[in-house]
């Protein structure tokens, strides 16, 4: 995913359908609208006394997702929808965000999408690979949530005393850089402080020994700098091919091509 991170990042309001969106998806969508802004509502919708929904509690607390409640009150009719719906034109009117981002596979939202772009405000929309085209065209841009990894095991609980275990550095930093990378791998370091800040709101170079991100960045091996002052870039090292690698391609084009030269060579000795 190519993303970005505005001058002034955009206000999201994230409103996730729980009926129809699975929690193991929660970590990868956040992380993807992170490079377009700062989540300041995050909220998800459903009937939170059935069993169907049990998986979704520890992703509530993790991310700081206020849970809605709305009971079925007529079996085979969805009244999570309606509440969505009101949730996001109350949103809409009290112009505390700039965009939303809709979590949903369900055609129904189709209209809220386009009434809020009638609005001036940006939507994303995420959903499953069979959500209807039209509310894929309702939107500004639309995610499938198949490309984003899935979480495939649980993090470890945070221990009863003590300090709780810190990310690891490395898949931090790697994913932040793929995520608002460009075509040929790079990212601002200024950028990338801003994405880690939005994905993870407690990141603190100080917690990993570094006074600067630019120099926690440089001790990192997998991570490569270029650059001075405000122009300095940031790239994962298999994004960039090494100086070793490039040497050893031209060596080859060079050996091939004496190969070739001393056949023709022959060739014409021989007369064939």
């Amino acid at each position: 995913m190519i993303g970005h991170m505005p001058t002034s990042p955009e206000r999201l309001a994230v409103l996730i359908d729980a009926d129809n969106t699975s929690p193991k998806y929660v970590r990868a969508l956040l992380d993807e609208l992170a490079s377009f802004g700062v989540a300041s509502v995050k909220r998800a919708y459903g009937d939170w006394t059935t069993p169907q929904l049990g998986g979704w509690k520890r992703e509530l607390n993790r991310y700081a997702i206020v849970p809605v409640q709305q009971f079925a009150y007529t079996t085979g009719k969805n009244s999570t929808d309606s509440t969505l719906i009101i949730d996001a034109m109350d949103l809409l009117y009290s112009g505390n965000v700039d965009a939303f981002a809709l979590v949903s596979s369900d055609s129904d939202f189709t209209r809220l999408a386009t009434r809020l772009r009638e609005s001036g405000r940006r939507v994303y929309g995420l959903g499953l690979r069979k959500t209807p085209a039209s509310l894929v065209a309702a939107c500004d841009r639309f995610i499938y949530l198949e490309v984003l990894p899935e979480e495939t095991s649980a993090p470890p609980d945070e221990p009863e005393s003590g300090e709780p275990q810190l990310p690891s550095l490395q898949s931090l930093l790697t994913r932040a850089v793929n995520a608002i990378s460009q075509d040929d791998g790079a990212v601002s370091l200024s950028a990338l402080g801003s994405y880690l800040r939005s994905s993870h709101p407690a990141f603190d170079p100080r917690l990993y020994g570094f006074a600067k991100l630019t120099d926690l960045v440089r001790a990192q091996p997998y991570l490569t700098i270029t650059g001075t002052g405000r122009a300095v870039q940031v790239r994962a090292k298999s994004k960039a091919p090494t100086k070793g690698a490039t040497a050893k391609k031209a060596t080859a084009k060079k050996t091939t091509a004496k190969k070739t030269a001393a056949s023709k060579a022959a060739s014409r000795r021989t007369g064939t």
